[in-house]
């Protein structure tokens, strides 16, 4: 879950790598996984998509007992609100849930009112932005 994922275990990002473009989603799902190298694509096995993976830099090192390196991955799930806007993520996030605006290299991102579907603040009223329902 995002929310266990710590900034030292995020040191060595040097780019994050978008497969889609990200403008049209309220959340991305983040993870850390074990990978075989520091900057390819990484397979992908879940279900749904993968929309984008950390490359990390020459420093990053890898586990001694697996020899793969810890990056993270960002992904849906078919029940998401992107693709099921009045599903079970209408309102509220899945715990790894992530702004995808919020998210750069060694940051680990945050939770926004648009990311958990809750109602606009001031601000996204004052610009025009709504939250798809």
């Amino acid at each position: 879950m995002s929310s266990l994922i710590t900034e030292d275990e995020i040191c060595h990002e040097t780019d994050l790598v978008w497969l889609e473009d990200t403008a049209d989603l309220d959340y991305v799902r983040q993870s850390l996984d074990r990978l075989p190298t520091r900057r390819a694509k990484p397979a992908y096995h879940r279900d749904g998509r993968m929309v984008g993976y950390a490359l990390l830099g020459p420093k990053a090192k890898a586990s001694r007992s697996s020899g793969t390196f810890r990056r993270r991955v960002f992904w849906l799930l078919p029940h998401d609100r992107d693709s099921d806007a009045e599903g079970v993520y209408a309102t509220g996030a899945p715990a790894e849930a992530i702004d995808p605006r919020t998210l750069a290299p060694t940051s680990k991102g945050r939770k926004t009112e648009r990311s958990e579907g809750g109602p606009p603040s001031s601000a996204m009223r004052e610009l025009g932005i709504t939250l798809p329902l």
